[in-house]
């Protein structure tokens, strides 16, 4: 037996546990929010997510990166930059960033505020001497707010973003129409207003837009994928055309090892655009850059390094109250759900659509970049449900594998109208509003505010019925709008291609326009923009 057991006591004792000597180790690893390696939103990996809405939307090319401030942990590219060429969508790919430059014009303004040089309460007639005389008493933070109710440019005739512009061509498009409402009475975006902002920040700081925003922000940050369209030709890009679509210098020049391109942009057909002039969506839609870049930028803003004092990033981070004293929740084209820091900024110039979205609240701090080389992509959705991945606190809680959900930032009431009243543009009939909160109230119980609208369309609806008649348990079509327990209001229809393909229709041509309509109809809705 002594044989036997002597052995044993040579065994190391950590094989059977700690020593009362040793101190026990409590640290744990997070497996959800800030830190966990685990990314995944309802069992979808961020891949997983982006894999299926490129495919559903037929997206050439798209970058994301996230910032969990101060930190950037996830950049990365997907797909092509250019189809004809094959280039790679890249980490350093620089993309036209569309609405998002609008961002950058009101850091600019404020900059000069801060140097004395400018005044919110400024009227544009004091620094632009040939605007129409209905556009004098328009002030510059009117203009930041989007309150101006001068005509958007973009709707002129003729209006070509091939073209480069002087900016009285632009002024000479709208100069004629009567504006919208009275200045200061209500918002409405206009690629106009941030125009004539652009030009007064020339005309006060003695230098182009161009070189006052590449000077204080661009270089400032030491952002090496951050520029205007016309900076694009100083790129080291490959001609490969020459060379069978084949990079080869990077090989003996280390400035083409992980090169700096511009993405080419496509429309909706994937037919290719020509780039878009900085002059023509001056202010607007004219910055280009990588998401990495957009990140860092937007990490610049949330502290003191581009608008030092913060009363001054509060006004671009807070909803415009108008004269009348209506409250519109959007700023410089920022939008502010009810969700606690929360704003987004987004939208689509020919060939690119954008999304940058931010949670300013201390116990978050994420932010969501999204670019993608194709025009009029609706990216609301993914980035959520990508910053959702990052933490519980950014989820709707509803089944975002079977429902689109989008956050809006009006409330449950104006949202739902908003809604209705665009159906009723676009001739779509409405055939029942169920009031849930209401009904509660009658058999006296409580509910948030919660409503479904049901609509449709006979014409689109009875094709898909004439391919299977027991799609009819889907329909007529509806959304349902509804307020959380942390007042964050939601929209939510079922996804229609997932719908469809319980029939064996997912392949059909309606159901990819009947899911683009939808997703317009909720943007629409949820939106002030």
């Amino acid at each position: 037996m002594k044989k036997l057991l002597t052995p044993l006591l040579l065994i190391p004792i950590f094989l059977f546990g700690q020593s009362k000597n040793e101190s026990k180790n409590t640290n744990k690893l997070p497996t959800d929010g800030r830190g966990s390696s685990k990314v995944a939103f309802q069992n979808n990996s961020i891949d997983a997510m982006i894999y299926d809405f490129m495919e559903e939307n037929q997206i050439p090319g798209l970058t994301l990166a996230i910032v969990q401030a101060p930190y950037i942990p996830r950049v990365v590219g997907y797909g092509l930059s250019d189809i004809e060429e094959k280039r790679l969508a890249s980490t350093n790919t620089v993309f036209a960033i569309g609405p998002i430059s609008q961002a950058y014009a009101a850091v600019a303004t404020f900059q000069l505020i801060e140097n004395g040089k400018l005044s919110l309460q400024d009227k544009i007639s004091k620094y632009l001497k040939d605007i129409p005389t209905k556009w004098d008493s328009v002030t510059v933070y009117q203009l930041l707010q989007h309150a101006s109710g001068i005509l958007d440019y973009r709707n002129g005739k003729g209006y070509n973003t091939t073209i480069a512009y002087k900016a009285t061509d632009l002024y000479g498009m709208v100069k004629d129409s009567p504006l919208l409402f009275k200045s200061g009475t209500d918002v409405k975006l206009s690629a106009t207003n941030f125009l004539l902002l652009a030009e007064i920040i020339e005309k006060v700081s003695g230098m182009s837009y161009h070189d006052f925003v590449t000077k204080y922000q661009i270089n400032f940050l030491g952002l090496k994928h951050t520029m205007f369209e016309e900076d694009i030709p100083n790129l080291k890009q490959e001609d490969i055309t020459k060379q069978g679509g084949l990079h080869k210098q990077f090989k003996s020049d280390v400035q083409y090892i992980n090169p700096t391109e511009n993405a080419v942009g496509y429309n909706g057909g994937l037919d290719r655009i020509p780039l878009n002039k900085s002059e023509a969506l001056k202010g607007f839609g004219d910055i280009w850059a990588s998401a990495e870049d957009v990140s860092f930028w937007d990490i610049g803003l949330a502290g003191s390094t581009l608008v030092s004092k913060p009363e001054n990033r509060g006004l671009i981070y807070k909803p415009t109250k108008l004269n009348n004293g209506k409250i519109v929740p959007a700023m410089a084209g920022w939008q502010f759900p009810h969700h606690k820091g929360l704003m987004d900024i987004k939208g689509t110039v020919p060939g690119f659509s954008s999304f940058l979205s931010r949670f300013t609240d201390p116990s978050e701090l994420v932010c969501v970049t999204l670019l993608v080389n194709k025009e009029g992509v609706v990216l609301s959705n993914l980035g959520r449900r990508i910053a959702s991945a990052f933490g519980t606190a950014f989820q709707s809680r509803a089944n975002e594998d079977e429902l689109y959900v989008l956050e809006s930032v009006h409330s449950v009431e104006e949202t739902s109208k908003r809604l209705e009243d665009n159906l009723a543009e676009m001739n779509i009939p409405v055939y029942a509003v169920f009031d849930h909160s209401k009904n509660a109230n009658e058999i006296n119980m409580q509910l948030r505010p919660t409503k479904v609208i049901v609509f449709g369309s006979p014409a689109i609806g009875t094709n898909l019925m004439i391919a299977n008649q027991s799609i009819a348990n889907e329909l007529p079509l509806k959304m349902t709008v509804w307020e959380d327990d942390k007042g964050s209001v939601w929209i939510s229809f079922p996804r229609i291609p997932k719908m469809a393909d319980k029939y064996d229709l997912k392949d059909n041509p309606i159901v990819s326009k009947m899911q683009f309509l939808m997703e317009k109809l909720a943007l629409d809705a949820g939106s002030v923009y």
